[in-house]
């Protein structure tokens, strides 16, 4: 279905019963990331999963302000509001985790649990976001003049994705093949809006979460496992996940295992 929010056109998902559970995926990814989990989730769950605004099949404006972290997760309120539920669970992955993170501490009122899978609250220092922001717009500028295959040629090899090399090649070519068919512009807009650099920082406001709070990190994925261990030391009711044999994509890396495990804290009292 579609769902309009100040004129900007969302593609959201819906399927499955019970309490819903909005699943945000990370960047360059869209809802296909969650599909192989619907049959399992959706036993307990109403799954809504949105394209994230420059990505997939939600529209991609060239206007820079819509991307901005804060007001996409205002857009996931008015949608939420759309489909008439008042309150959610949240699972984000990546970027959809900083989103969710982001939303949980815009409308606390609306969360009822939160799971962030090798997720970031942010850079601490004015220097370390001026470093990554540059570096960010070095990316855009890569993304749009040299186009969607080779940024993506880029990003695969990144270190942080090094784990995902040894699952099975039609798997690989299925991330691919779902990547390259994203928006240059919504793109390189994601990385400039929310990136990790233009998002506030929001370690100093991780006290005032009083939602249940599930951390997901691979052991392998070195950087995103000590931010959780730093994130784990400052939310109140936190509970720590570590996968031994999974980097950063953990969903991909070792789904059955990450499945049980969101749908055993989502059934929690």
């Amino acid at each position: 279905m579609d769902v309009v929010v100040d004129g900007i056109r969302y593609h959201v998902e819906v399927s499955g019963e019970g309490f819903p559970l909005l699943l945000l995926h990370g960047f360059t990814g869209d809802t296909s990331t969650w599909s192989s989990f619907s049959n399992v989730w959706g036993k307990h769950s109403m799954l809504i999963a949105p394209d994230i605004l420059g990505h997939g099949k939600t529209e991609s404006p060239e206007e820079l302000h819509h991307y901005r972290i804060e007001s996409v997760a205002h857009d996931l309120n008015v949608i939420l509001d759309e489909l008439g539920a008042n309150q959610v669970d949240l699972l984000g992955y990546s970027m959809g985790g900083r989103l969710a993170l982001t939303f949980a501490l815009l409308f606390p009122n609306r969360v009822r649990k939160v799971i962030l899978e090798s997720t970031s609250p942010g850079l601490i220092t004015v220097e370390e976001q001026e470093q990554r922001r540059l570096k960010d717009a070095e990316l855009a500028s890569f993304l749009i003049k040299q186009g969607v295959t080779s940024f993506v040629d880029y990003w695969e090899e990144l270190p942080l994705f090094e784990t995902m090399k040894k699952l099975p090649v039609s798997i690989q070519m299925k991330i691919r093949e779902q990547r390259l068919r994203n928006d240059p512009i919504g793109l390189a807009n994601s990385l400039l809006g929310m990136g990790t650099g233009s998002q506030p920082s929001w370690w100093g406001q991780l006290d005032q979460l009083a939602s249940a709070i599930l951390l997901l990190s691979g052991e392998k994925d070195v950087k995103f496992y000590t931010i959780a261990e730093k994130m784990s030391k400052k939310l109140k009711k936190v509970q720590w996940t570590t996968f031994e044999n999974s980097g950063h994509a953990i969903h991909v890396e070792e789904a059955e295992k990450f499945g049980t495990i969101v749908s055993d804290f989502l059934q929690q009292n």
